[in-house]
């Protein structure tokens, strides 16, 4: 098997995707914040996973993995040193200084890249056919970023995986509490997605000695000929994690879905519905039961939620994402347009604070 040399942009989810493919021997360099690297280079990531049948948290250590992790900020990276690159961080990162230059660099050295956002990167639309993605330029916080990639070399994971920092823990402490899958489509070339191919079955295989026997873990990558899989989680996001946003204040994802179920559950089909006009198959997508189970789970507002009501004046808008291109095919939602606007008047708040 071939051991590959990851890039990681982001510390955070990052690490939970670096720490798996540590157990294979693949060597990842995460792109984080000075902090970050230093705790990271020092102590290792920590990721905290819930496992079937234990009523404790599995902590894996990552120097004690068969590969080997280490941080730097984004100044210090060649990206032509790299297989793959995973970019992790939330869209509005991508434009800040230091950042914004590695990513062109990524670009332009055409190393393909798998996206692990919940906002698809603008490269990634373009491989859908039909889409006018110049109009979509706008739910971007800034969509130049993107204007050197080649559509061929982007791929999307979507990240369903929920996790969150601790915060009494250290910034290298990571604690998944939904431990679902990471699940990719396919690159354009066959070569490329062979590399992820060998991922997912080494990811599959992984059994990690607990302390008393052997445990398989959670959180797999799988892999998909569909371009449509990872825009499952669109129905989710439009369905709850943006529906916390309140006018005054977040609330979490199980209210915001389970409050009003069949008004949940009415977005939700929307969602989906958009999804299959653009092309994908409904066994590409999740269906609303499954969701809405595992949204029984998610007591914490989402982070987008969290985000606004710390007063950030950029999020990813996945929302608005949504809204644009349904309009495109003439789809539109008044719950989705209440969500919108919502967000949108929290944003112009915090942005006039921020002024």
């Amino acid at each position: 098997m071939t051991a590959y040399n990851v890039l990681i942009m982001g510390a955070s989810y990052g690490s939970l995707l670096a720490v798996k493919l540590l157990f294979a021997g693949h060597k990842v360099k995460l792109v984080c914040l000075p902090a970050e690297a230093e705790a990271i280079n020092t102590d290792g990531a920590r990721v905290r996973l819930p496992v079937k049948g234990r009523k404790e948290l599995v902590e894996i250590d990552s120097r004690k993995l068969p590969g080997s992790l280490s941080a730097d900020g984004p100044g210090a990276v060649k990206p032509a040193d790299y297989d793959l690159v995973g970019l992790a961080m939330q869209e509005p990162q991508y434009r800040s200084g230091g950042v914004r230059e590695l990513l062109d660099a990524v670009a332009r050295a055409r190393v393909p890249c798998m996206s692990i956002m919940n906002m698809p990167p603008l490269p990634y639309l373009k491989r859908i056919p039909g889409l006018a993605t110049d109009a979509l330029k706008s739910c971007y916080t800034d969509a130049t970023v993107w204007q050197n990639f080649d559509p061929a070399l982007v791929t999307l994971c979507s990240p369903d995986p929920q996790a969150f920092r601790p915060p009494e823990e250290k910034v290298n402490v990571l604690q998944v509490t939904l431990p679902t899958n990471f699940k990719v489509a396919r690159f354009e070339s066959d070569e490329h997605t062979a590399m992820l191919r060998q991922m997912q079955a080494e990811i599959e295989a992984i059994r990690y000695d607990a302390g008393d026997g052997k445990v398989e873990l959670p959180v797999k990558l799988k892999v998909h000929d569909s371009i449509f899989v990872p825009l499952a989680k669109w129905a989710m996001l439009l369905t709850g994690n943006y529906r916390c946003v309140q006018k005054d204040a977040a609330r979490s994802i199980k209210e915001a879905v389970h409050t009003d179920i069949e008004a949940s559950r009415a977005v939700y089909e929307w969602v989906r519905a958009l999804c299959v006009k653009l092309g994908a198959a409904p066994d590409d997508l999740v269906p609303f039961e499954k969701y809405a189970g595992a949204a029984q789970g998610l007591v914490r507002p989402s982070s987008a939620a969290r985000a606004l009501f710390a007063g950030a004046p950029n999020i990813e808008r996945v929302d608005r994402l949504v809204q644009s291109i349904a309009a495109q095919v003439g789809m539109r939602n008044p719950v989705v347009d209440e969500t919108v606007a919502l967000v949108d008047a929290r944003l112009a708040v915090n942005r006039k604070a921020a002024a």
